[in-house]
């Protein structure tokens, strides 16, 4: 019986990729002069990283939660995939703004400014790191599980599978789409094959055990308050995001692909497959009765020689150690792009030189002596390493979602067609800043490496975005508020009038007594002055848009002839106010300024003109 169910999962397995290579631009396709990955092979590359956490979170999870990880790990898929929807928002936000890839760097200088993001790097380039160094450490301890080997030998072996990957960079060889996807065929049949021998291996005493996880779980939900059930929970889920890294990386590649509903469809597919088989491989793994403390880093290749026989569990091992080898590569790819990204920001062109053979070896060089440095430290410990990884991937959630939050608040859902729940992402951000305070408490390697690069990289991005962002040139062009006072001085009428647009606002007719004045971000806007009494003044930082205003007509009231009369104009709000909440803001504060400004004479005016219907009060 049990030979016939793996020959028919084998064969049914077998014909779905036949029909699946048989297809037309399965994993890429040319248009628009370029070529494009599709979404499955955005989904195979990310769940190739991401699956690879299987082989050290379970274990990880059991060492600070015990058996209860078998309810918390599929719990923390649930939270995943929420988080998820919120991850497809940013990157049609970015879509909107022309910004491709980045991630949560990109996306954070978007909404936080250049000084701000660099908080997000140094989250983001922790989590690769030790993505790689966990990732290295995890596939030789698999790799040798079936072996005797010292820890002498495996050390050194981790090394050698640093600066292996590295020296493949620097020659440049990467893996592409097609290769990863012979593996993820690979990986297809070992993991089915992994499932079918925990559900035919499933015992009562590994009923036992689940039921045992589920009594405990259903104990840490009815604790003496809602604050300690709260508590419980948070604990549960922070033990176990490590189950999920590489959530992120979908949003890396949005770059490869040609819209944001490819990203949509990716993170749809991640959570049909790798938020089922991680929950359901650590069930089997934690109930099968094996003995977890002596399996601390070969728990899944033990489980597979239990449930399928000594040569199926060499066949993880070997697979195991070749995935996670891959996510290797994939977190030096990607951490190198990401500093290619800051480097071409800032113009650092010394360290984006390339070789002969187009590689960025200088900064593959870098990211080499950073993975060494990391594993000498912490004597390549998978314990020590697990500690620190959780830190810097839950910041980098959080400055996500956090962003978002401000996002919605100044623009609201006005650009972009899929939206989620505003109440929803500030419950989902309070959660992950409590998550990430728990770890923080608890995983103490983690936060000091998270805080020692967050300072080091904040006080770098101080420096460097005083005097070589990229706006700073833009914000040179800007107007000064004494050229506003000048034209209205050579007005001849006695009455001005001074209408506040938005930069992308169109400028119906022009009066010979009216002033045109838009406020711009240098990060967003270019100033476009069609005409000469249309001023463009920037927003300077630690200053919003309202400041600016009443800086602008202090001086204006301060410095203006007297005999004038001064209307002051603004647009008539169309947008949601629940919607987008700083429009409420903005108008409540436009009226109080006629008792600040008791000289002016203020309207909000609607001119009729549908091109003038996409809201806003300024």
């Amino acid at each position: 019986m049990k030979t016939l169910i793996f020959v028919s999962l084998n064969i049914v397995i077998f014909l779905i990729f036949v029909r699946l290579l048989r297809q037309k631009n399965l994993l890429s396709y040319f248009e628009s002069g370029r070529w494009w990955i599709t979404w499955l092979a955005v989904s195979v590359i990310t769940l190739m990283d991401e699956l690879t956490s299987i082989y050290y979170a379970p274990f990880e999870a059991y060492r600070f939660i015990g058996i209860k990880a078998i309810v918390y790990i599929a719990l923390t898929s649930l939270f995943i995939r929420f988080l998820s929807t919120r991850m497809v928002e940013i990157a049609e936000i970015l879509e909107v703004h022309n910004i491709k890839g980045g991630g949560v760097y990109s996306f954070s200088y978007l909404v936080l400014g250049p000084t701000a993001s660099f908080i997000a790097v140094a989250s983001i380039l922790v989590t690769y790191i030790l993505t790689a160094s966990i990732s290295t450490v995890s596939a030789v301890e698999n790799g040798a599980a079936f072996l005797s080997v010292s820890p002498e030998i495996k050390f050194i072996l981790k090394i050698f599978v640093v600066w292996f990957i590295t020296g493949l960079n620097i020659l440049g060889i990467r893996e592409n789409a097609r290769f990863t996807f012979l593996i993820f065929i690979f990986v297809s049949f070992v993991i089915l094959n992994l499932i079918a021998g925990g559900f035919l291996n499933f015992s009562s005493s590994s009923l036992a055990k689940v039921y045992e996880s589920y009594s405990l779980f259903i104990s840490d939900l009815n604790g003496d308050s809602i604050f300690k059930s709260y508590s419980n929970v948070i604990a549960g889920i922070g033990s176990c995001i490590l189950a999920y890294s590489g959530i992120e990386s979908v949003l890396q590649t949005a770059s490869l692909v040609k819209s944001w509903h490819d990203i949509r469809k990716a993170y749809i597919f991640l959570a049909l497959t790798v938020g089922i088989v991680t929950p359901l491989i650590a069930l089997f793994a934690l109930s099968s009765g094996i003995e977890l403390e002596k399996h601390e880093t070969d728990l899944i290749p033990a489980f597979a020689e239990k449930v399928n026989g000594y040569w199926f569990g060499v066949a993880v091992s070997v697979l195991a150690s070749v995935t996670l080898i891959m996510a290797v590569n994939t977190a030096m790819v990607a951490s190198s792009e990401l500093i290619e990204k800051i480097c071409e920001r800032y113009n650092f062109q010394w360290l984006m030189k390339l070789n002969r053979r187009g590689s960025l070896y200088r900064i593959h060089i870098m990211n080499g002596i950073f993975y060494s440095f990391i594993l000498l430290i912490t004597s390549g410990s998978q314990a020590v390493l697990a500690e620190m990884y959780a830190v810097g991937l839950i910041a980098s959630f959080a400055i996500n979602i956090a962003s978002l939050l401000i996002y919605r608040y100044l623009m609201g859902t006005k650009e972009i067609t899929y939206h989620t729940s505003r109440v929803g992402t500030l419950v989902l951000f309070i959660f992950i800043v409590s998550i990430f305070i728990y770890i923080v408490l608890h995983r103490p390697y983690g936060a000091m490496l998270w805080l020692f690069m967050t300072i080091f990289f904040l006080l770098a991005g101080l420096r460097i975005s005083k005097f070589r962002a990229p706006e700073i040139p833009i914000r040179r062009v800007t107007d000064n508020p004494m050229d506003i006072v000048f034209t209205i001085a050579e007005i001849d009428s006695n009455e001005v009038h001074i209408h506040f647009k938005r930069p992308r606002e169109n400028i119906g007719q022009i009066d010979s007594n009216s002033i045109y004045v838009s406020f711009y971000s240098p990060r967003l806007d270019k100033p476009e002055k069609k005409f000469q009494r249309h001023f463009w003044i920037a927003i300077q930082p630690r200053m919003n848009l309202f400041d600016m205003i009443v800086g602008l007509l202090n001086t204006i009231s301060y410095d203006a002839p007297p005999d004038k009369k001064i209307h002051i104009h603004f647009g008539w709000p169309l947008s949601s106010w629940l919607d987008r909440m700083s429009t409420g803001i903005m108008v409540y504060n436009i009226m109080n300024l006629p008792r600040k400004f008791p000289r002016f004479i203020f309207h909000i005016d609607y001119p009729g003109n549908e091109e003038q219907k996409d809201g806003g009060p300024t």
